[in-house]
């Protein structure tokens, strides 16, 4: 078995590893990209931010993605607690040069940029499971062992090795980094249909979120005529399915949400339904000798903001930088580190503090009814749009409006305290039971 090498391997062709790998190509590197599938491939997370769309015309793929893309002008909330929903338009936030992007099916999407990153020099093999990674001696470099699915074995060398496995988290794993967040686990159950109810114009490909009492479901309009539709939900709900299908547990899910149900009632169910585990966790680190840690492969939180394409493709792009520093430009690798390790820690952050508190009564109501005072509304919106890496001054308007929420929760604390547990009464209630039941 013959050893091949390379200046750069990433582990991974999703959106992480097919941007920081053709971005390294460009800058002259000899760029391996490893991925276990074979694209095109279903994925989920076909939700994407006004933010990607720069990076796609740096990547030279924004007619493609224009050309199988459902255009998304904003945002819809609903909750069992209101009697509106609230539509959020990103060319309200404070920067309105991105008020636009799409919805996309990500087995073309993702075939678009691994494509795209052979095209710009990228050695990408595909059908190929990394089994291990292995760092040679006096920091020479590191050793990917690697299956084919038609049996073979390959073995590679190169001077840096970049983990873009996504929720495989192959490095995170082998270096015991990874830490799981016991507060916020969930489960997602999904599903294509055909024949939704949909909006006209600009409002069609608006993503909906849809909260309900054992979580939230998305609904997001692809082209073709499909939507998707998910159930994010709790361990503690997915114990009721006992002996009935996933699909029926599914619709039965959607049957809770009504106004969801409305939507779905000539609808029908495209292929099945898809569960996966929605477990949220960090790394303690993004980066060590001769290798870093990209998208999902570092952290992954709830979707419920449509960030993860996003924060993958921007470690990428960042990551290009940091990588191009650490190879060729020592003077300036530390700070570029630095830079990297900050950018990578700020993402899962500002959206969590979001997340962790969306099943909340005073969250939900600052949503359902926003305030622009203090340009909190538009600061929200540029958060939502994904618009948290640059200059854009939305920082101070973010700091009101998670003051707000303060003050709001201290000042109606019995309110809350009751909200919170009529919601235990309703879960109860549907789980059949009497004891107490703990939920995030």
């Amino acid at each position: 078995m013959t050893t091949q090498r390379c200046d750069v391997l990433v582990i991974g062709g999703g959106p992480a590893g097919s941007t920081i790998a053709p971005l390294l190509a460009q800058k002259g590197y000899a760029v391996t990209l490893l991925e276990k599938a074979h694209h095109p491939r279903f994925h989920i997370g076909e939700s994407l931010l006004p933010a990607n769309l720069p990076l796609f015309e740096k990547l030279g793929v924004a007619e493609q993605v224009r050309a199988i893309g459902m255009e998304k002008w904003g945002a819809e909330f609903n909750s069992p607690c209101h009697d509106h929903s609230q539509s959020y338009a990103f060319a309200d936030a404070i920067d309105k040069s991105m008020p636009m992007a799409y919805q996309v099916m990500r087995s073309t999407f993702d075939e678009i940029l691994i494509k795209n990153a052979a095209r710009l020099g990228v050695n990408v093999v595909e059908g190929c499971l990394v089994k291990q990674v292995k760092f040679l001696p006096k920091d020479s470099g590191v050793e990917i062992r690697a299956d084919h699915d038609d049996g073979r074995q390959s073995t590679w060398q190169a001077r840096y090795v970049v983990d873009a496995s996504g929720r495989d988290t192959l490095l995170s794993n082998q270096l015991k980094l990874k830490v799981r967040n016991e507060k916020h686990n969930s489960v997602a159950i999904y599903a294509h249909f055909a024949n939704a109810q949909r909006e006209t114009g600009r409002e069609e490909g608006k993503i909906s979120i849809f909260w309900f009492t054992h979580g939230w479901f998305w609904y997001i309009p692809l082209v073709g005529g499909i939507t998707s539709v998910g159930m994010v939900t709790w361990p503690y709900f997915m114990k009721t399915r006992q002996g009935s299908s996933l699909e029926q547990f599914f619709m039965d899910g959607i049957q809770r949400c009504p106004a969801l149900q409305s939507r779905l009632a000539n609808a029908t169910m495209e292929g099945g339904a898809t569960a996966t585990g929605n477990f949220s966790y960090t790394s303690n680190r993004c980066h060590g000798n001769n290798y870093m840690l990209l998208g999902d492969a570092f952290a992954f939180v709830d979707p419920i903001f449509s960030s993860g394409v996003w924060l993958a493709m921007h470690s990428g792009e960042i990551g290009a930088d940091t990588v191009d520093a650490v190879l060729s430009h020592a003077q300036i690798a530390p700070q570029a580190l630095k830079k990297f390790e900050r950018i990578m820690l700020r993402g899962p952050k500002e959206f969590s503090w979001f997340i962790y508190r969306s099943s909340n009564p005073t969250l939900r109501n600052l949503f359902m009814a926003p305030s622009d005072k203090f340009r909190m509304r538009g600061g929200l919106l540029s958060l939502l749009a994904g618009d948290i890496f640059g200059k854009t001054p939305i920082w101070n308007s973010i700091k009101m409006f998670k003051l707000s929420y303060y003050l709001i929760s201290f000042s109606n604390f019995k309110r809350t305290r009751d909200a919170q547990k009529r919601r235990q009464v309703i879960i109860q209630r549907d789980l059949g039971v009497e004891s107490s039941i703990s939920s995030t």
